[in-house]
C-alpha cells in the first residue's frame, strides 16, 4: 500500500509535461511564469480530449496577452463546479474543441490592461468569469467579467464566489422571486450553490428551506437548513407530511425522475426551476446509457396542465446568460449586490477544500463522488500533497447524485479541509 502511495504521488509529481527543447531558460520569473526566447509561458490545467481522468494533463502553455477590453490576471485560485466534469466529459452540448484548458471563474490580481479598459489597475484583487481557460496561471479576460474584490475576502473564498452566489441569486430573485414566508426545496443542499441557496434564504424572513443531501453531510449543513432530508429518501411525502401544500420554489440540478417530482410538489404560483442535469453523470466516463435513463423519466410538460394548476416552469444557465445571450449588465448589478451581503456579515463562501493544479484529478474525483460540502478550490500556489494521490487516481464508478458511500469515511477524513 505504501509502495503504492509512493507510485501515484510521482505520477502527481511528473503531470507536467516539457519538451525538451522548451526548457525554461535562467532567469525565468519569479511570478511562476518562465521565459522560452522572447516568449514566457505558465501552467495550465489541459483536457486532452473528452473522456476519463486521464485525459487531463498540466502542461505548459504560452501566456496569453490582453487584447482590447481585457485585463489580464495573474490567478491565485480557480474554482471547479460540477459543470467542468461534464465538460471533460463532453457531456454537454455542442462542446468546444480538444485540446482546451478547462474552468469559468478565477480569482487573482490584476497583471496588465488592454486597450480602452477604465476602473481597473494593476495590482487591483479581482474574480472573474472566463469563457473557459480559467484553470492557469494566467487569464485573459473581458472588463465586463470581472469584478473587484473586498479586502477582506480571501483568494479561495473569491474564487467561490461568482458562479456560486450569481447562479443562486438570481433564481431565488431574479427567476422565482423569492419573498417573506415563502418555502424553497433545493437539492444537494451541501453542494456550493445549495449553501449558497441557504444563505440567501436566510436573508429574507421566515423562508423555510427543505434540502435534500447524502446522510454524511447532514451534520455540516443541518444549520443551514431548515428540514434535511436524505437523497435517497423519498423526499416528496416526507416534504408533504411537513407542508402539505409543497414548496413555493424548486432548485433541480439532478434532472431525470425529479423533474415530475418537483412539479408536484409545487403550490399554486409555485416555480420549478432546472439549473442542472448532474444524474446524467455517473461512472467516469460520458454514458449513453445515464443520458438516454435521464432524459425518459423526465416528466413530458403539458402547457395546458401548467395552465389549470398556476405552476411556472423555468431553467437558468448562467454560463449561457454571461457569453451566449450578452446580460454581463444584468449580472454585475447582481455580484454588487452580493459583494453588499458579504460586506454585512450576511453571506460568505463555503470552500470545502484546496488542490493544487497537479492534484486536478484528484479533486475532479472528489466532486464526481459527490463527497464536497461547499465549493472545491483549484490553489495555484499551493504544493501538490503526496496523502491526497494515494486513494483518488483511481476510477470510481459513483452511482447516482450524491450516493452515501459506505466505508469512504476515512478517505473523506484525510482531505485538507478548511475550517
Amino acid at each position: 500500500m505504501a509502495k503504492e502511495g509512493v507510485e501515484k504521488a510521482e505520477e502527481t509529481e511528473q503531470m507536467i509535461e516539457k519538451e525538451p527543447s522548451k526548457e525554461p531558460a535562467e532567469g525565468g520569473g519569479g511570478d511562476g511564469s518562465h521565459r522560452l526566447g522572447d516568449a514566457q509561458e505558465m501552467r495550465a490545467v489541459v483536457l486532452a480530449g473528452f473522456g476519463g481522468l486521464n485525459k487531463l494533463r498540466l502542461s505548459r502553455k504560452a501566456m496569453p496577452e490582453p487584447q482590447d477590453g481585457e485585463l489580464k490576471i495573474r490567478v491565485k485560485a480557480c474554482g471547479l463546479n460540477f459543470i467542468d466534469l461534464m465538460v471533460r466529459q463532453g457531456n454537454i452540448d455542442n462542446p468546444p474543441k480538444t485540446p482546451l484548458v478547462p474552468g469559468f471563474e478565477c480569482s487573482g490580481i490584476v497583471e496588465a490592461l488592454g486597450d480602452s479598459v477604465k476602473g481597473y489597475e494593476i495590482g487591483d484583487r479581482v474574480m472573474a468569469f472566463v469563457n473557459y481557460n480559467a484553470w492557469a496561471e494566467v487569464v485573459c479576460t473581458p472588463v465586463e467579467f470581472v469584478y473587484k474584490i473586498p479586502d477582506d475576502m480571501s483568494f479561495s473564498e473569491a474564487a467561490a464566489f461568482p458562479m456560486n452566489f450569481v447562479t443562486a441569486y438570481m433564481m431565488l430573485f431574479e427567476v422565482a422571486n423569492l419573498r417573506e414566508g415563502m418555502s424553497v426545496l433545493v437539492h444537494s443542499a451541501g453542494g456550493g450553490v445549495g449553501q449558497a441557496v441557504a444563505q440567501l434564504c436566510s436573508t429574507v424572513p421566515n423562508v423555510t428551506v427543505f434540502g435534500t443531501a447524502s446522510t454524511f453531510k447532514h451534520e455540516a449543513i443541518k444549520d443551514s437548513v431548515t428540514h434535511l432530508f436524505d437523497r435517497n429518501a423519498d423526499y416528496v411525502q416526507e416534504v408533504k407530511r411537513i407542508s402539505a401544500e409543497g414548496v413555493d420554489i424548486v432548485l433541480d440540478c439532478l434532472c431525470g425522475d425529479n423533474t415530475g417530482k418537483g412539479l408536484s410538489l409545487l403550490k399554486p404560483l409555485g416555480t420549478y426551476i432546472l439549473y442542472g442535469s448532474s444524474n446524467m453523470v455517473t461512472g467516469e466516463t460520458k454514458s449513453f446509457f445515464s443520458f438516454a435513463k435521464s432524459w425518459w423519466q423526465v416528466e413530458k410538460v403539458n402547457p395546458i396542465k401548467l395552465y389549470e394548476e398556476n405552476k411556472v416552469i423555468a431553467g437558468f444557465s448562467l454560463l449561457h446568460l454571461l457569453f451566449k445571450q450578452g446580460r454581463a449588465g444584468l449580472v454585475r448589478g447582481v455580484v454588487e449586490r452580493l459583494i453588499g451581503l458579504y460586506n454585512q456579515k450576511k453571506i460568505k463562501p463555503v470552500v470545502d477544500s484546496l488542490w493544487a493544479l497537479e492534484e486536478v484529478k484528484e479533486a475532479m474525483q472528489r466532486i464526481h463522488d459527490r463527497g464536497n460540502i461547499g465549493k472545491l478550490i483549484l490553489d495555484v500556489e499551493k504544493t501538490p500533497t503526496p496523502l491526497m494521490a494515494n486513494d483518488s487516481t483511481e476510477t470510481s464508478e459513483a452511482g447516482e447524485e450524491e450516493e452515501d458511500h459506505e466505508g469512504d469515511s476515512e478517505n473523506k477524513e484525510r482531505m485538507p479541509f478548511i475550517q
